[in-house]
């Protein structure tokens, strides 16, 4: 998935679920976002690491 499809997608659950304008959504920080979509789930997701990073990078290239 790429950043674009990416933050259309969050973008479309906070404006669902929340009740977000677009210009909340953007002016949101990324942690504030998780954490808001977190209280909802119930559960905290497990975070990545430099490991998970690297091989969902070679899985899924930008290029």
């Amino acid at each position: 998935m790429t950043f674009a499809e990416g933050a259309r997608r969050l973008s479309g659950l906070a404006g669902a679920l929340l009740g977000w304008s677009p210009d909340a959504f953007w002016q949101a920080t990324p942690e504030e976002v998780a954490a808001v979509l977190e209280a909802l789930a119930g559960d905290a997701p497990e975070r990545a690491d430099g490991a998970d990073l690297a091989r969902l990078m070679e899985r899924f290239p930008d290029g």
